[in-house]
């Protein structure tokens, strides 16, 4: 790795510690303005194409130079092919999403303990979803000694979230569910919050949201209701960048690592 160079573009405290992290393991790592010399263009998480210039960078890349990102979109994989720069993403990578879970997870119960009057422990919160942020999150609070209960679609998300000791719940029964709980955390990036959801919840109810925008709450009801929902985007970011870049930079050499030995079979 030490004879390539990587040009790390992205001003946030992720992007900045998976330089560090790519500079501890041995590689050469520059900014944009190496993007010209450069064999690996590590771009962030979300990958905004107007925020990094994204089609004058990509006109000044070497062809055949691997773009490495989060979430691009269909234009910017667009403007990477026209350039003749390979793109890969690499949040889709299942080890970033697990690991990512960790750092969202601690951030939203620093939310939940900020913001509430009473204790985590005995206290009744409704987690919706479990994807690996549900999970990473549902098991911390299980932990302090919250009485968790997961509202999941599959029957197999269910049993996953009884098998490490919470209360299990299909998403068709959040109306019926919502009086016992003034805590709610929802990971579901589609509308699940709804407005009979919300007004079944306790009064004054704290909800933090930690999908992907628009999120899952119907963020107008919640407020006319008299509720606290919180958008909480970016969290590994806001609350443990240095550890969300050593995560990155550890899959992207995975995927550098994998994509040479694909080329070395032949």
């Amino acid at each position: 790795m030490t004879e390539k160079l990587f040009a790390v573009v992205g001003d946030d405290a992720r992007q900045a510690a998976a330089g560090r992290a790519l500079a501890r393991a041995g590689c050469r790592v520059g900014g944009p303005g190496q993007i010209a010399w450069a064999d690996y263009i590590l771009l962030p998480l979300p990958l905004d194409i107007e925020a990094v210039g994204l089609a004058g960078l990509f006109r000044s890349a070497k062809p055949g130079a691997l773009a490495l990102a989060g979430k691009p979109s269909a234009e910017a994989k667009r403007l990477a092919a026209e350039a003749g720069v390979q793109m890969v993403d690499y949040f889709a990578r299942e080890e970033l999403t697990v690991l990512n879970a960790i750092p969202t997870a601690e951030g939203c119960i620093g939310i939940l303990l900020e913001r509430r009057v009473r204790t985590l422990w005995d206290a009744p919160v409704l987690v919706t979803g479990y994807g690996p942020v549900g999970q990473a999150l549902a098991v911390r609070l299980t932990a302090l000694g919250a009485r968790v209960t997961v509202a999941a679609r599959r029957a197999s998300q269910r049993a996953l979230a009884q098998s490490q000791g919470a209360g299990a719940i299909p998403l068709k029964e959040l109306v019926s569910a919502a009086p016992g709980f003034d805590a709610v955390v929802n990971t579901i990036p589609a509308l699940v919050l709804t407005r009979p959801v919300l007004a079944a919840l306790r009064p004054g109810s704290l909800i933090v949201d930690l999908a992907s925008r628009p999120g899952g709450t119907d963020f107008a009801a919640a407020a006319a209701l008299g509720h606290t929902a919180l958008p909480a985007l970016s969290l590994p970011v806001r609350c443990a960048p240095e550890s969300a870049g050593e995560y990155l930079a550890g899959t992207v050499l995975e995927i550098i690592r994998e994509r040479a030995e694909q080329e070395a079979a032949g």
